[in-house]
Parts: C-alpha cells; sequence; structure tokens
C-alpha cells in the first residue's frame, strides 16, 4: 500500500512540474480529487496527524512550475548581470556607453545586496611599461567603482585591483588580443 501511495504522490508531483500553466486552486483540487492532502509546507499529510501516514518519514514537496524556482540572478543568462567584463578603448580608463546598462544592472544589485561585494580586477595590453599598465588598470578599475557608487552601491563594496598586463585574456599581438586584455573583470564575493 505504501508503495502504491508513494507512486501516486511520485507521478502527481512530476506531472505538476512540468505542468506549469496550472494555478494553486487547480493544483489544489487536482490532490484533493487524487486524495492526497499537502499542507503549506508541501508535504503530504493523508489524515489529521502526519505521524498516522502511511507515508511516515517521506518528505513530499510540491512544485508550482517554473516561476517558482528561483535561481540565482548572477547566473541567469539572459540578465545584464551575467556580462562582468567591461572593455576599453587603448590607453583609456573612459567607460564605453555600451557598458553603462550592465553597470547599472550591477549597480542596483548591489545597492539591493549590501551584504556582497566585489572585486574589480584592472587589466591592460602588454603596450606600454609595467609601472604604466598597473596605473592604468587601476584607473580603470576605480571609473568602474565610480559608477556603480553613483547609481546606488557603497565604498565598502569593492576591492579594487590592478593586474596590468600581468593576466591576458587573450595572447599576442594584434587589435583583437589586445582589445580582450584591456577589461575590467568583476568578481562577485559572498554572494
Amino acid at each position: 500500500m505504501k508503495l502504491v501511495k508513494l507512486s501516486v504522490v511520485g507521478f502527481i508531483l512530476v506531472w505538476l512540474t512540468g505542468c506549469s500553466t496550472l494555478g494553486l486552486s487547480s493544483m489544489d483540487s487536482f490532490l484533493n480529487e487524487a486524495g492526497v492532502v499537502v499542507d503549506e509546507r508541501g508535504a503530504s499529510i493523508n489524515g489529521a496527524d502526519s505521524s498516522e501516514s502511511d507515508l511516515d518519514g517521506v518528505e513530499t514537496q510540491v512544485i508550482l512550475g517554473e516561476e517558482a524556482i528561483e535561481g540565482h540572478a548572477l547566473d541567469d543568462p539572459a540578465s545584464a548581470l551575467s556580462n562582468r567584463v567591461v572593455y576599453f578603448e587603448y590607453d583609456s580608463s573612459s567607460v564605453r556607453e555600451e557598458d553603462q546598462v550592465t553597470l547599472e544592472a550591477h549597480a542596483q544589485y548591489l545597492a539591493k545586496h549590501s551584504k556582497v561585494s566585489v572585486k574589480l580586477e584592472g587589466h591592460t595590453d602588454q603596450r606600454g611599461s609595467r609601472e604604466y599598465n598597473l596605473a592604468l588598470g587601476e584607473r580603470r578599475a576605480i571609473a568602474i567603482r565610480q559608477i556603480l557608487m553613483i547609481q546606488g552601491a557603497d565604498m565598502k563594496q569593492f576591492q579594487v585591483v590592478s593586474f596590468g598586463q600581468e593576466q591576458p585574456q587573450s595572447e599576442g599581438d594584434g587589435e583583437v588580443n589586445w582589445q580582450n586584455n584591456r577589461r575590467v573583470e568583476l568578481i562577485y564575493i559572498g554572494r
């Protein structure tokens, strides 16, 4: 009997997981018609006391469709937050216009999540002296920090680091490789 009830509950859960168009009241009706009573945590309670249930010790959960499953905003590839690299023009620490939307999204996220911090890693291409490139990488990271702070992030949320030319994203000469290396990476800590 336990196996039959477990099978019925399992089938219902699989069916409900795949059916994101059902509203909560429709799911409740369906579960009640199937003889399964579910409490507010999603645990099956056939009877007044869950300890009297044939499913004693088995935890069940009803998933309310895809919209009820929330992933982390930083991991959503459709989000502007998934872009964590800002590129720069040669010998410049000015942020390009096309990166403003990305930075605005990061600033809003940081403003809402005050315990999250970001390491801003500044990088350059290999042209120029080591000292100059370390300073340029730092200026780039500070430029990003300033934009994020103006839009609501807090100074305490940032670590600024410059690697200059020491950690290229692309090896070799030529504008394509140099462009890939002129960047600031946003590395989230404590999310």
